[in-house]
């Protein structure tokens, strides 16, 4: 039987490899001083961070994987804290 290979995507090389820089690179992204820009006439915020890599290579996902990962570890605490909040004010009135 012929086995047919899995095609590569041939716009990343063989040098893309998924490094723990990048991945640091994208935690300390989030955590460092973030640009936040107001939009829609300043009743929203977003904030403005960006890859240093290129698109479409495993450096820049990388980056955003370690990104994504920041944030979704500081959205748990905040979750939770937010939680613990609201438990104390309810205890605290039923008292």
């Amino acid at each position: 039987m012929y086995k047919q290979k899995k095609k590569r995507n041939p716009s990343l090389s063989k040098y893309d490899a998924p490094l723990r820089i990048q991945f640091e690179r994208g935690v300390n992204a989030f955590k460092g001083k973030q640009y936040i820009r107001n939009v829609v006439k300043k009743s929203a915020k977003i904030i403005c961070t960006e890859s240093p890599y290129s698109l479409n290579t495993m450096q820049h996902r990388e980056w955003q994987r370690g990104y994504n990962f920041a944030y979704f570890k500081q959205l748990e605490k905040v979750k939770r804290d937010e939680a613990r909040r609201r438990s104390q004010e309810v205890h605290a009135v039923a008292q």
